[in-house]
């Protein structure tokens, strides 16, 4: 979802140029150079928001950003898992090009990604990155960015450890708020006009903000299996404080097909040790291919 186009940015675009004598003078550079902020929800589906039509979810800023700017009814994620995602919308590549093929330990490859922050930091833009960088458990600051605040691997839920700049630091709080208030203080930042301040630091920002939530609060190997949690790490679904309970009563909603097994899928239909049935029940595993003979011969 596009957000409502700033005033300025509009005005820049559409104006007329001033006039002086024969000569037309372009606007300022400043107002043909918008800034941008790319948010990223984790393990959001489409229709968990309240403008999708979720009969409980309050979603009041994403559906503003819907009913004012424009929503995209028919797209879709070309390889729909949590690193190749990523490198996808960092890159506009898919898989087969940028090389995040799985969420195991792509650390020095995404040292390597092309990412839309390279361009546009040469271009005198303030780039920021903030949250879940995710390509592995390295969260060194990587190419393109002017600031940096990235967790390692999958986070933590609560007092994140980030990594800021290159110096390591756990910030007290709930990690959604955490990284809200960093970019909101570089935001602030970039917007500074006073005299002490240079030409480069009043440049036009782009922020990339990759929240944690709503993912489950989980530690993740370099093989990609799940790890140990940092110890006073709560597990699962965490809300912030204020939060626990609030949809406590809230009956989920389920599509028709939520509990059958996937049929003529060979490769939703294997048996992997240690993970648990896509559907179905105990007695009816959906990676096991008797349940799948049965639920064809239904």
């Amino acid at each position: 979802m596009i957000g409502p186009m700033p005033r300025s940015v509009i005005s820049s675009r559409t104006r007329r140029p001033r006039r002086t004598g024969l000569r037309t003078a372009a606007p300022p550079v400043a107002e043909q150079r918008p800034n941008i902020v790319f948010v990223l929800v984790d393990d959001l589906r489409w229709d968990d928001i309240a403008v999708a039509g979720h009969p409980f979810a309050e979603t009041p800023n994403i559906d503003r950003l819907a009913s004012e700017g424009a929503r995209f009814l028919n797209a879709f994620a070309s390889t729909p898992l949590c690193s190749p995602s990523r490198a996808s919308i960092l890159t506009g590549q898919y898989v087969r090009t940028n090389g995040i093929v799985d969420n195991t330990a792509r650390d020095s490859a995404s040292h390597r990604l092309a990412t839309f922050a390279i361009p546009l930091q040469a271009a005198g833009y303030r780039t920021g990155f903030f949250g879940k960088w995710h390509m592995g458990n390295d969260d060194t600051p990587r190419p393109g960015w002017t600031h940096w605040v990235a967790m390692r691997g999958q986070g933590e839920a609560m007092d994140p450890s980030l990594n800021i700049d290159g110096t390591r630091r756990v910030v007290p709080g709930y990690v959604t708020d955490v990284l809200t208030d960093q970019v909101v203080a570089f935001i602030k930042d970039s917007s500074r006009t006073d005299s002490s301040r240079t030409s480069a630091s009043r440049a036009p920002f782009m922020v990339f903000l990759a929240h944690k939530a709503l993912h489950p609060n989980i530690a993740q190997q370099n093989d990609g299996q799940r790890g140990q949690m940092a110890a006073g790490q709560p597990e699962g679904f965490v809300p912030a404080p204020r939060h626990a309970g609030r949809y406590a009563n809230a009956v989920v909603p389920r599509r028709e097909n939520a509990k059958l097994a996937p049929v003529r899928k060979p490769a939703l239909q294997r048996t992997i040790a240690g993970l648990p049935p896509l559907a179905g029940d105990r007695h009816e595993r959906c990676g096991h291919p008797r349940a799948a003979r049965d639920a064809a011969r239904r």
